[in-house]
C-alpha cells in the first residue's frame, strides 16, 4: 500500500540505475536507513519513487512523510500528516511457519485492542485517528517525560505497520520533534521497517557529526542495521543529452546543444525539465546554431533562487550579486573589491552563500552552480546598481587578472554605458588574438569594437583591422556589412578606403558566394589604391586576374594580369610585391599558361604564413586540375605545412577541401566520404569550399554506392552553392549528373544536363577546365543522334587547349577523340580507334587517373563488343577491375549490365553477404524506388540493373517485409 506515493517526474531516469541496483537490496535488509542527499532539483524524490516500485512487496505499508519549510514548524507535522493518511485498518502478510504452511493475510483491528497501550499518548496528536487507538494513559506532569512517551508512542505505532517503509523527505527542513522521533527510531528501529530519508545538500554530507550539510541530527544506528548513504551528484553533459531526448521525443540531441543545456542547467534533471518543458520552439535549442539565445529563465528556478536570497544578509547577497555581474569563478579579493566590502565581511558573506547552496567553492573561487542560477541572481539586481557594479568589475579585473581579460572588461565597460572604454578594450583583445593568429576570434572582437559606436577616428582604424584579419577567418555576412556601413560614411582617405573595399571585395569573392559582385568590387578598389599606393593597386589587379567559371571571360582576367605586371617595377614594398607575384603564379597556372612554373620559381622566399598557404593551396588546386600530379603533391605538401603554423580557419578549410578534390580525383576513395561529410559540415559557411565538400559527397555518393537520387540532390546543391569556382564544381558536377542519365538510356537529357557547364566553359573560354565535362558530353551527343555537334565540341576543346599545358585536358581530348569513331560505321574496331582508345586509357594512367582510364577501357570495350570484334570482353573485364579497385561499385555494376545486354555472362563473385530476412542494401533501394511509383523497368535504368534483377529485388522485399503489394512497401521503410 502506498498512503501517499512521491510525485514522479515526466523524464526518462538517466544516469541512476547503477545506485538503484546498488541501493534496492540494502533496502530489503530489514532493518534498514537510506540517506539520499542532494542539491534542489537533482532528483532525489523521483530516485526514492522508483526505489520504492522496485522494492514494494505485497500487503507491505509505504508513509511518505514531507518536511516544509517553516519560520514557526508544528511538532510532527509531516509525521501527522503521513499517519493520519495511511490507510487504517492496514492489512499485511505474515510469513509463513516453519512447518512450510504458506504465507496468509490478516487485518489488523481496527480496535484499540490491535495497538500496544503507550500508543493512546498518540489520542491528542492524531486525532482522527483517535477511535483507533487505546485509551490516552494518565498524564505524567513533566513535559520532557511527556515528550518521550510520545516518542516511544510513535515507535510503537511505527511497529505496528510490521512490513514497511518510512519515507521522509526535505529532512533539511525537519522540526525539532520529528527530528528526535527519527533519532529514536534509526538507534532502535522496528525489525521489519525501511527508513528512507532525503536531505538537501550541495555535497556530500558528514552523517556522523551534529549540524552536518543537509542532515539536523547524527546517524547513529546499532550495527545490526543496514544503513545505506547516497549523496546524488548532478548529471554529466551527455546524461544531460539524453534526458532531453526524451523529454523532446527524438533519438538524441546534438553533443554541442547537451553541452549547452548542461550549462545552462547545471545538470539538474528538475531544471532540464523545466527549460524543455512545452516550448513548441524546442527544435531551435536541438539543432541551432552555437550562439542560439539561451532559453528564458523557468519561473521555478528564479522563485527557487530568490527564495534563498532572501534568506541571506544584506552584505551576503551584495557579494553573491558582484559574483553574477562577474558570471566566471571569482575569488574572495575580486568579489570583495566589486562588492565593495573588505575581506572579512566578503568571506561571511560567502559562507552564508555556501550554507544556502546559492554558490559553490571550488579551487579557492566561487560561482553560481549552473547558468540559469546565476541569471535569476543577476535579474534580482536592481537597474540602477547593475552598471556601477559593472563598473567596479572592469576595474577590478583590469587589476587584479592575469592575463588581462581584455574582451570580458570590455563587456562591462559596454553594460556600465562607457561604450568608448569598451570599444578599446574590444579592439585590443582583437590585437592580442591577431598578433596569436587567431584570425577567428580577431574578426569576432573587432566587429564587436564596431558595433558599441566608437568614435569616428577608432570607428576608421578598427574597419581596416577588421578587413585585413577577416580574410583569413570564417566570418558570417555580418562582416561585408560593417565595412559597407564604414565605407558609407566617407570618413576614409582614399589609402585606407580603396584597401578596405579591395578586401571586401576577397571576402565576397570567398566567402559570401558573391562572385561577380566581389570582382567588381576590387575593380573599384583600383583608382584609390593607385593614388596612395602602386604596390596595392597592383595587388588589387592581380587579384582580379584570377579567372574563374562564373568570372569574366579569360581574356578580360589576361589584360588585368597584364595591367598588374606593369605594376610590378614600381613596387617597393616587399610583401606586396610577393603578394603580386604570388597571385600571378595562382593566375597563370589555373589558365594552363605555360609559364606558369617560371612564375612560381620567382616567387620570393618572403613568402611564409598565411601568406604561403593561400599561395600553395592554390596552386595545388590548380595543378590538380590541370593534371600536373607531382607539382601539386609538392604544392600541397607546403601548404599545410604552412597552415600547421597558423591558427587561420579560412586556411584550414581551403588546404583541407582541396586535398578532399585531389583525393577523389586520383582515385583514392576508400574513407574519403566521411572526411567530405566532415568537411561539409564544418564549412558550411564558405561557399567555395562548402561546394567542392558537397561535390565530392555527391560523387562518391554515386559511384561508391550507387545512390544517383541523392547523389543528384548533393550535386544540385553543390552547383548553386559555388561562388566563382576554379574549374572543379561546375563541370565534374554535370558531368556526373550526364553520366547518370546515360545509364538510365535517356541520351537527351544528358545532353540538357552537360549544356550548363559548357556554357559557362564557351562564355570563360576555360577549356582547359573541360577535363571532366567533354567526354560524357561528346558521348551523350553521339548517343543522342548529334554527330556534328559532338566534332564541333571536340574541335573547340582542341583549339581551346593548343598552347595550354593541360595534360588532364589534353587526355580529355584524346578520350573524345577515341569516342567519336563510334561513329566511324564500318571501320568500327579498326586499329586505328584501339590506337587512340589505347592511347587515352594510358594518358590517364601516367596522370595516376585510375577512374577516368577505367571509363575509357569501358568505353573501348562496349565499342568492341559492338562492332563484333573479338576481346570486346576482355577490354570490359579489365574495366570492371579498374572500377573495383576505387570501389565504384555503381560502375562496376553498369559494366556487368552492359556485357548481360551484348551476350556476355558474368561470374558472380563469392563470398556475397547473407542478409536473411532482412533487406539487402540492393533490396532496400529497389524496394524504395517501387514505392514511390517506378515501375520494374524505370527502376533498373536508374540503378543500372537488369529488368529481371530488379524483379528478383521487389519479389524479395515484398516477401521480407510481409505485404503483397508495392503500394504497401513504404510504410514498412519508414518513408
Amino acid at each position: 500500500m502506498n498512503a501517499e506515493p512521491p510525485p514522479s517526474a515526466p523524464g526518462p531516469l538517466i544516469g541512476r540505475s547503477p545506485l538503484l541496483d546498488a541501493v534496492c537490496p540494502e533496502l530489503d535488509r530489514r532493518p534498514a536507513v537510506v540517506v539520499i542527499t542532494g542539491e534542489a532539483g537533482v532528483g532525489k524524490s523521483r530516485l526514492v519513487h522508483e526505489l520504492l516500485q522496485r522494492t514494494r512487496s505485497p500487503g507491505a505499508v509505504t508513509l511518505v512523510a514531507r518536511c516544509q519549510e517553516s519560520e514557526a514548524p508544528f511538532p510532527f507535522a509531516p509525521l501527522i500528516e503521513a499517519l493520519t493518511g495511511a490507510p487504517w485498518p492496514v492489512t499485511q502478510v505474515l510469513p509463513p511457519s516453519p512447518q512450510g504452511v504458506p504465507p496468509v493475510t490478516q487485518v489488523l483491528p481496527p480496535t484499540p485492542q490491535g495497538l500496544p497501550p503507550v500508543t493512546g499518548a498518540l489520542r491528542g496528536l492524531l486525532p482522527d485517528l483517535a477511535d483507533r487507538l487505546p485509551p490516552a494513559p494518565p498524564p505524567l506532569g513533566e513535559p520532557r517525560a511527556e515528550h518521550h512517551r510520545v516518542l516511544r508512542a510513535l515507535r510503537a505505532l511505527t511497529a505496528s505497520l510490521g512490513e514497511a517503509v518510512l519515507v521522509v523527505e526535505d529532512l533539511q527542513w525537519a522540526d525539532e520533534a520529528t527530528c528526535a522521533y527519527l533519532r529514536t527510531v534509526v538507534s532502535d528501529p522496528p525489525p521489519r521497517l525501511g527508513l528512507v530519508l532525503t536531505a538537501r545538500s550541495a555535497t556530500v554530507p558528514h552523517t556522523d557529526a551534529e549540524g552536518s550539510d543537509g542532515l539536523p541530527f547524527p546517524l547513529r544506528a546499532p550495527a545490526h542495521v543496514t544503513v545505506v548513504e547516497r549523496h546524488l551528484a548532478p548529471l554529466l553533459a551527455a546524461e544531460t543529452g539524453a534526458l532531453a531526448a526524451g523529454l523532446l521525443g527524438v533519438r538524441a540531441v546534438p553533443e554541442e546543444f547537451a553541452d549547452r543545456l548542461h550549462r545552462w542547467t547545471g545538470g539538474l534533471p528538475h531544471v532540464i525539465e523545466e527549460v524543455l518543458r512545452g516550448r513548441p520552439d524546442s527544435a531551435e535549442f536541438r539543432t541551432g546554431p552555437a550562439g542560439v539565445p539561451e532559453p528564458p529563465l523557468p519561473a521555478s528556478v528564479r522563485r527557487t533562487v530568490v527564495e534563498r536570497l532572501r534568506r541571506l544578509p544584506s552584505a551576503a547577497r551584495q557579494v553573491v550579486a558582484a559574483a553574477a555581474v562577474l558570471g566566471d569563478p571569482a575569488p574572495v579579493e575580486l568579489l570583495g573589491a566589486v562588492a565593495g566590502s573588505d575581506d572579512p565581511e566578503t568571506r561571511r558573506g560567502l559562507a552564508a552563500a555556501l550554507r544556502e547552496g546559492v554558490v559553490r567553492a571550488a579551487d579557492g573561487t566561487y560561482a553560481f552552480p549552473y547558468e540559469l542560477a546565476r541569471r535569476a541572481v543577476y535579474e534580482a539586481v536592481a537597474e540602477p546598481e547593475r552598471p556601477v557594479l559593472h563598473l567596479r568589475a572592469a576595474r577590478a579585473l583590469a587589476r587584479h587578472a592575469s592575463p588581462v581579460p581584455l574582451a570580458v572588461i570590455a563587456g562591462h565597460y559596454r553594460r556600465a554605458g562607457r561604450p568608448a572604454e569598451a570599444a578599446c578594450f574590444l579592439e585590443a583583445a582583437a590585437d592580442r588574438a591577431a598578433g596569436n593568429g587567431d584570425a577567428g576570434t580577431a574578426t569576432a572582437h573587432y566587429l564587436d569594437a564596431l558595433r558599441v559606436g566608437p568614435s569616428p577616428v577608432a570607428r576608421d582604424r578598427i574597419a581596416l583591422k577588421l578587413a585585413r584579419v577577416a580574410l583569413n577567418a570564417r566570418p558570417g555576412p555580418q562582416v561585408p556589412a560593417a565595412l559597407r556601413q564604414v565605407l558609407d560614411q566617407r570618413s576614409l582617405g582614399p589609402g585606407p578606403s580603396g584597401e578596405i573595399r579591395l578586401l571586401l571585395g576577397l571576402l565576397l569573392r570567398n566567402q559570401s558566394g558573391s562572385g561577380l559582385e566581389a570582382l567588381e568590387e576590387i575593380a573599384r578598389a583600383v583608382p584609390d589604391l593607385l593614388a596612395v599606393s602602386t604596390g596595392q593597386a597592383a595587388r588589387a589587379l592581380a587579384i582580379t586576374a584570377i579567372p574563374s567559371l562564373k568570372g569574366w571571360p579569360v581574356v578580360e582576367h589576361r589584360r588585368r594580369l597584364a595591367e598588374a605586371e606593369s605594376l610590378l617595377p614600381e613596387i617597393e614594398e616587399e610583401d606586396l610585391r610577393a603578394a603580386v607575384l604570388a597571385n600571378r603564379a595562382t593566375a597563370l597556372a589555373l589558365m594552363g599558361d605555360p609559364a606558369a612554373w617560371e612564375a612560381v620559381a620567382d616567387l620570393p622566399d618572403t613568402i611564409t604564413g598565411e601568406a604561403a598557404a593561400r599561395a600553395y593551396a592554390n596552386l595545388a588546386g590548380a595543378a590538380t586540375s590541370l593534371g600536373h600530379l607531382e607539382r601539386a603533391r609538392a604544392f600541397q605538401a607546403r601548404a599545410w605545412e604552412a597552415v600547421r603554423t597558423n591558427h587561420a580557419p579560412y586556411l584550414e578549410a581551403f588546404v583541407e577541401t582541396t586535398d578532399v578534390v585531389a583525393a577523389f580525383t586520383g582515385g583514392r576513395w576508400k574513407g574519403l566520404l566521411r572526411r567530405a561529410e566532415r568537411a561539409e559540415e564544418q564549412y558550411r559557411d564558405v561557399p567555395d569550399f562548402h561546394a567542392e565538400a558537397l561535390l565530392v559527397c555527391g560523387l562518391l555518393r554515386l559511384h561508391t554506392m550507387g545512390q544517383t537520387d541523392v547523389a543528384r540532390r548533393l550535386l544540385e546543391r553543390a552547383v548553386r552553392t559555388t561562388a566563382l569556382d576554379t574549374g572543379v564544381v561546375l563541370t565534374a558536377a554535370a558531368a556526373a549528373v550526364t553520366r547518370v542519365h546515360l545509364a538510365a538510356g535517356r541520351p537527351a537529357q544528358a545532353v540538357q544536363a552537360a549544356e550548363g557547364a559548357l556554357h559557362h566553359v564557351r562564355r570563360t573560354g576555360a577549356w582547359m577546365w573541360a577535363t571532366a565535362i567533354a567526354p560524357p558530353a561528346v558521348e551523350a551527343l553521339i548517343r543522342d543522334g548529334r554527330p556534328g555537334e559532338a566534332h564541333r565540341l571536340v574541335a573547340e576543346l582542341a583549339a581551346g587547349i593548343a598552347d595550354r599545358d593541360a595534360p588532364a585536358a589534353r587526355a580529355a581530348l584524346s578520350t573524345c577523340r577515341a569516342l567519336l569513331t563510334i561513329m566511324d560505321g564500318p571501320q568500327a574496331g579498326s586499329g586505328s580507334s584501339d590506337a587512340l582508345y589505347a592511347a587515352a586509357a594510358d594518358a590517364w594512367t601516367r596522370l595516376e587517373r585510375p577512374y577516368e582510364a577505367a571509363y575509357v577501357k569501358e568505353a573501348w570495350g562496349l565499342h568492341l563488343l559492338a562492332s563484333g570484334v573479338a576481346g570486346g570482353r576482355t577490354v570490359l573485364h579489365e574495366a570492371i577491375a579498374a572500377y573495383q579497385a576505387v570501389e565504384g561499385v555503381w560502375d562496376v555494376l553498369r559494366c556487368q549490365r552492359e556485357l548481360r545486354e551484348h551476350g556476355q555472362i558474368t561470374v558472380r563473385r563469392p563470398g556475397a553477404l547473407r542478409y536473411g530476412d532482412h533487406l539487402s542494401p540492393r533490396e532496400r533501394a529497389v524496394a524504395r524506388l517501387a514505392s514511390l511509383g517506378l515501375s520494374n523497368r524505370e527502376i533498373a535504368r536508374e540503378l543500372v540493373l537488369s529488368h529481371r534483377t530488379v524483379e528478383h529485388h521487389v519479389a524479395r522485399a515484398l516477401r521480407k517485409l510481409g505485404v503483397s503489394s508495392r503500394t504497401e512497401i513504404g510504410s514498412h521503410l519508414g518513408l
